[in-house]
């Protein structure tokens, strides 16, 4: 059973091509056009119903009956230089482009409850150095993790304030493979299955709305992938790759035609099983998002800023050695995020949302002696990102 619902969700995942590079970490700002047109804000704002994994409370908005289905094309532009080889320099990474799919659908069923289903991908992250001459000191190296959240929010509310609870499956795939002087390492692509929830509350009083999050980390064990690729460089890694908890608070304010939302949020990455053992910090994510809503359509900007997870190791131990890893595998350094995005509605009942998100060059440059090259191994990561979802409701 557990092999075939693997089956069945990497089906839907192959849309993503190469790997899926996010933004916050190795998670997407947000999940859905209206909340990335916003900079990802969404948990004290209601999207509707693709704000099942944002904030579960939010889905008790929607009047009737509303699905939305859509997806994201990510364009990450990453390249490293290790200043080893006869071609020292920038090494683009060929991992430039995935589509990254999301369904959701909410109903309400009465004045005081809604449910609802959603399905999206949710963070990534990797490189593509296979076709590069050895010579330049990449490795060859090629990682590509993949996940992707199902979920089904259940919301309860009453005078204002609504309280819910979404329990989530997590599908995820890893992949690591480099190779060295010694040979190539890595075994293939792993897949595995884990299990969350999150929890939400909202409360809503004449044009202010506050919100608050919950979401549970969730561990997933990519047999053989992590504890072999940490060989090659003389680690001793676990199989466990967890996908961090999550807590957040959020408020919007609405003035006529205007909505100015903020959100904050903190990723725990520094207890996550995996990303300890790569000394990735907590992230404290801060969000501004802006919304002019004419009636048949609406207008979004946002901007999203979060200080890379990913800090400098010192020489002593392996800290070299996971500098490598980081900027040439999992180089998740990009900060700041800038969004715009849009909504026209052609009925009552169908409408459509962009949303198109920037995140500025960003560099880093960290120690390497000792890791198998003779000086820093330096890095530049940026993104551009295009969503488009179409909804209806009845």
């Amino acid at each position: 059973m557990k092999r075939s619902i693997k089956i069945a969700v990497a089906a839907a995942i192959a849309l993503s091509a190469t790997s899926a590079f996010a933004t916050n970490g190795d998670n997407l700002i947000g999940v859905g056009a209206k909340a990335r047109g916003m900079g990802g804000a969404g948990i004290g704002m209601s999207h509707g119903a693709e704000s099942a994994l944002a904030n579960p409370a939010m889905i008790s908005t929607v009047k009737g009956t509303e699905v939305s289905f859509g997806g994201t094309v990510f364009m990450p532009d990453v390249s490293t230089d290790t200043g080893a080889g006869m071609s020292a320099g920038f090494i683009s990474s060929d991992a430039d482009l995935s589509v990254i799919p999301e369904i959701a659908i909410a109903q309400k069923v009465s004045d005081n409850f809604t449910w609802g289903i959603g399905m999206y991908g949710t963070a990534g992250m990797g490189t593509d150095y296979r076709d590069e001459a050895t010579t330049t000191g990449n490795f060859n190296m090629v990682t590509n993790l993949q996940l992707m959240q199902f979920a089904v929010p259940l919301a309860y509310s009453t005078d204002g304030f609504t309280v819910a609870i979404a329990p989530i499956m997590q599908y995820g795939s890893l992949d690591i493979q480099y190779r060295t002087g010694a040979g190539a390492t890595g075994t293939g692509v792993a897949q595995d299955l884990g299990m969350g929830y999150s929890l939400g509350a909202s409360y809503g009083m004449s044009n202010f709305t506050l919100g608050a999050v919950y979401k549970s980390a969730i561990d997933m064990t990519y047999d053989k992938v992590l504890s072999t690729a940490g060989t090659g460089f003389g680690l001793t890694l676990a199989d466990n790759l967890e996908q961090p908890a999550e807590m957040g608070v959020g408020a919007s304010y609405k003035m006529g035609e205007h909505t100015f939302a903020v959100d904050y949020k903190k990723i725990k990455w520094s207890d996550a099983n995996g990303y300890k053992d790569f000394k990735w910090e907590d992230q404290n994510v801060y969000v501004i998002g802006y919304e002019y809503d004419a009636g048949n359509w609406a207008a979004r900007l946002g901007y999203n800023h979060a200080s890379s997870p990913i800090k400098e190791q010192s020489s002593a131990g392996t800290g070299h050695v996971l500098n490598v890893l980081n900027l040439l595998g999992f180089p998740a350094i990009v900060e700041d995020h800038y969004t715009v995005g849009g909504t026209y509605e052609f009925s009552k009942t169908t409408s459509v949302d962009l949303a198109y998100s920037y995140s500025p060059e960003t560099e880093e440059s960290f120690g390497a002696t000792g890791a198998g090259l003779a000086g820093n191994v330096k890095t530049k990561h940026s993104q551009d990102a295009v969503t488009a979802q179409l909804n209806f409701n009845f």
